[in-house]
């Protein structure tokens, strides 16, 4: 793959991330390799902290901030031997932004995640934002923000395999125990649960064991996993992530919702683009159509994460995610 394909192919997911999209067609133009990516996103990166240090106010130093995670995170969407380091990259700058800009925002680590808990203390709900395959709790700032707007408290987090944490741990597929140390250290007793991508797996398998789940929805997340007809760039991420070609197959071989799906009390929307066909992945719709209290939402010009296509989906799920979860509270 050229590296202006690359830079087609991950252009609304890194415009989804918040990437101003005129500055990422100014910096991908500049790219002769694949190989110049991380390095070149890096770089961008470390120009917003220079403008957050000669910043004129607070405010303006932690959106700069904000737009610096933004731009270390993705330059791990690329193979980089200095990923890990973008990644640090990423987690400080957003850790300076939320200290700057939201003083009441608590950092909350545990044994296989980190993250940031944001919104009111008074919330009516607490919902869980959950990352996938190379995605990281600085991805999904709008999601969050749309989320904080509705009045919600918002954990997004970082769990094994995932954002800064890629470089000491390894994806496991029984996220739903990491998900209910994050419940227990939260300490709240029911929680919202957002996945995106993979994240949807995560997020669907954890509502259906963990009772605490009081609504779920997933992002373009698979609902099975054919590891022989995943295509080599997929496999060769899950093979990083999972610690080896062996631990990412056998990784894949649990991603498959099928006996899970009937299990989930919880409502559970599901969010899928027509656009997003991966080979050797079964999208969202047999989820919906299994789980008791399923929705599926399918944007017929929607791709993966559907960057493209944000207002048919995001305030939909924003809405969904509000009514249920301020429900059960009641």
């Amino acid at each position: 793959m050229t590296v202006s394909d690359f830079a087609d192919a991950q252009w609304t997911r890194a415009v989804g991330a918040g990437v101003d999209p005129h500055e990422y067609r100014r910096v991908t133009a500049g790219l002769t390799s694949v190989d110049d990516w991380g390095p070149s996103f890096v770089r961008t990166g470390h120009a917003y902290l220079e403008r957050a240090e000669n910043a004129g106010s607070l405010l303006s130093a932690g959106e700069y901030l904000l737009t610096a995670a933004r731009w270390f995170h993705v330059a791990t969407l690329a193979p980089y031997p200095e990923a890990g380091s973008a990644a640090a990259a990423a987690d400080h700058a957003l850790s300076r932004a939320l200290t700057a800009l939201e003083p009441g925002a608590r950092r909350v680590s545990g044994e296989g995640f980190t993250g940031w808990l944001r919104g009111p203390s008074d919330a009516p709900g607490t919902v869980v934002v959950v990352p996938g395959l190379d995605s990281a709790k600085e991805e999904f700032l709008d999601l969050v923000s749309a989320l904080l707007a509705r009045g919600l408290a918002v954990f997004a987090m970082d769990g094994p395999g995932q954002g800064v944490l890629a470089a000491t741990t390894a994806l496991r597929p029984d996220y739903e125990q990491v998900v209910g140390r994050v419940i227990d250290a939260l300490g709240v007793a029911r929680i919202g649960l957002v996945g995106l991508s993979l994240g949807g797996y995560f997020a669907a398998r954890t509502a259906a064991v963990e009772p605490r789940v009081a609504v779920a929805a997933t992002v373009s997340g698979p609902f099975r996993l054919d590891w022989e007809k995943v295509p080599p760039r997929v496999r060769d991420i899950m093979a990083r992530r999972a610690g080896g070609a062996d631990a990412a197959r056998e990784f894949a071989r649990h991603v498959d919702l099928a006996a899970l799906a009937p299990r989930i009390a919880a409502p559970l929307l599901v969010v899928d683009g027509d656009l997003d066909v991966i080979p050797g992945v079964t999208n969202g719709e047999p989820l919906a159509r299994l789980a008791p209290h399923g929705t599926y939402l399918s944007v017929p010009h929607g791709d993966h994460l559907l960057g493209n296509a944000r207002p048919d989906w995001l305030p939909y799920l924003g809405d969904h995610i509000t009514r249920f979860l301020t429900d059960a509270s009641a």
